[in-house]
């Protein structure tokens, strides 16, 4: 099990439409805006006071959709592709972030994804997890949330990834991912930070320029596997490693993340487009910038000064 957060700082262009509509207004003078999430159909989600999980007025995905013609051409080969969208809303308030929730609140956040990752993984092979943030990447709404996309197929990334670690397995007899684990223990040059329980990295085949991965110390197949403590000890990590993001330039730091396989908008140009991915700094330099920001909120500090 895996997790990546990948960032960078280009600017882009977002030519998709906006999928909800948020009116945002102050309870009152002493208390941070709430916001009211209205759906292009004019459904109103329901008052929260936590998390809040309903459909994608515009789905990638669909439950019911006729098979595609069948195709004489072995070149082109089409198949069925069920599947629902859902969205996650983080937090009733409009204008707070992951790095600047409690570890309660990132604690719901995990057990909601959890429910979803049970409830949907009955129906569907594929459950995939994963939050743009910032319109830099794509995301059309600034209320804190995230998006599960449940498909009846197996996404070409993850799909990629299961073969190559199941050959992996089958000549070394363990995991990659706990050798890797390992390896980055004993070398700690690319660890950002760590707990008890997991272990961030710019991973050495890193091409964003602060990309990372966030790894268990134990071997999980499933993200339901989590136990309890290990909820937690995850809510402590995303939230840390959110406020070394925000501080890496004191701002709200853009990215996109997600379990196992992300989504990302970036736009490749040039030699990336032809070739293959380059990157403008070490992963080792990155890891060492990120390591070496304050784990407290630069917005927190600004606040007590």
């Amino acid at each position: 099990m895996e997790f990546n957060r990948n960032v960078h700082l280009a600017t882009g262009t977002n030519t998709g439409g906006p999928t909800k509509i948020s009116l945002t207004f102050p309870t009152n003078h002493n208390t941070e805006p709430h916001s009211l999430t209205v759906s292009n159909q004019f459904q109103v989600t329901p008052v929260y006071k936590s998390t809040c999980t309903f459909n994608n007025d515009f789905p990638a995905l669909l439950k019911d959709v006729p098979s595609p013609p069948k195709s004489e051409d072995p070149l082109f080969q089409m198949g069925p592709a069920q599947g629902e969208c859902r969205v996650i809303c983080f937090h009733p308030k409009s204008n707070i972030t992951l790095p600047l929730m409690t570890i309660d609140e990132i604690r719901a956040i995990i057990d909601r994804w959890v429910e979803e990752t049970n409830s949907l993984g009955i129906k569907y092979l594929w459950v995939q997890i994963f939050e743009n943030r910032g319109e830099i990447m794509g995301c059309s709404n600034p209320h804190p949330h995230c998006q599960i996309w449940a498909s009846s197929f197996f996404p070409n990334e993850p799909r990629i990834k299961d073969f190559h670690q199941k050959e992996y397995f089958k000549k070394h007899g363990r995991p990659l991912l706990m050798d890797y684990v390992a390896k980055e223990l004993e070398k700690k040059e690319r660890i950002v930070i760590q707990n008890s329980d997991w272990l961030v990295v710019v991973p050495f085949w890193a091409m964003w320029p602060y990309e990372t991965m966030v790894l268990p110390k134990t071997h999980l197949q499933r993200f339901t596997d989590l136990s309890k403590s290990q909820k937690t000890s995850l809510a402590e990590i995303i939230k840390l490693l959110g406020i070394k993001y925000d501080n890496l330039f004191k701002i709200s730091f853009p990215y996109s993340m997600g379990w196992h396989g992300t989504s990302s908008r970036r736009v490749f140009r040039g030699y990336e487009l032809l070739a293959q991915g380059q990157r403008d700094l070490t992963q080792e330099q990155a890891a060492e910038k990120l390591r070496e920001l304050p784990e407290f909120h630069y917005k927190l500090v600004a606040k007590e000064n």
